[in-house]
């Protein structure tokens, strides 16, 4: 996204507020690793925008990934590969945290958790998001005008997804879905504490059984049911 993002939001947000009271709406979409959330997002943001043009409504909604890693770094007066293995479900290793402590750049792992988090509080509160994976229910759940989704699928069908995509061996790939899995876990129980349900979703689908297009058929219609539109 061009330009500054902080701007940008601003300037939707003071605009819609003129339609709409409160914050949102925002969609958040969770999944296990394997399950196509990118694309999903990809195509409800282009559904809705569409239904969104009978209306007067100025701007489109939009679905956010990588913008969130950017303007974290940003705020942060960083690059944004020196906060990358903290989307990547990574820890700073003992020996990199240790001489990183003595750079005018270093951040606490905390820090920069806590920076995601108001960027995709601040994403929310403008409406028209759709926010893929980092915690976002969590950050979100206590918005009236949010909707929470969630994508899941067997272990072997990701697993045969994942090899396929990267070209791994199987075993591998499914290793690599239970090993993200955890960590994407541990990221979450960051936000909305461990042992809680408050960040159940609202919705799950299976990705096995169900296409991209059908997923965002049926999340388009709840949205019609909430109001959203």
């Amino acid at each position: 996204m061009q330009g500054d993002l902080v701007t940008y939001l601003k300037k939707r947000y003071e605009d819609s507020q003129s339609k709409f009271s409160g914050p949102g709406p925002v969609i958040t979409i969770s999944r296990e690793y394997g399950c196509p959330a990118k694309l999903i997002a990809q195509k409800l943001a282009e559904v809705l925008s569409e239904k969104k043009n009978t209306s007067s409504e100025k701007f489109p909604w939009k679905w956010y990934s990588k913008e969130i890693l950017d303007e974290s770094a940003k705020q942060l007066q960083m690059d944004p590969s020196q906060i990358k293995y903290i989307f990547d479900y990574e820890k700073k290793g003992t020996l990199e945290g240790f001489f990183s402590s003595f750079t005018n750049y270093y951040k606490s792992d905390r820090a920069i958790r806590n920076t995601i988090g108001k960027v995709i509080r601040e994403i929310a509160t403008l409406g028209h998001s759709i926010i893929v994976g980092r915690g976002g229910i969590a950050i979100t759940r206590d918005l009236p005008r949010s909707l929470h989704i969630n994508l899941e699928a067997s272990l072997v069908w990701r697993a045969v997804r994942v090899s396929q995509h990267y070209d791994l061996p199987i075993e591998k790939a499914r290793e690599t879905c239970i090993d993200t899995d955890k960590k994407r876990k541990e990221f979450r129980d960051y936000f909305e504490g461990k042992n809680t349900d408050y960040t159940r979703a609202d919705l799950t689908f299976n990705c096995m059984t169900l296409t991209p297009d059908e997923i965002v058929a049926t999340i388009v219609k709840l949205v019609e049911i909430r109001g959203f539109l």
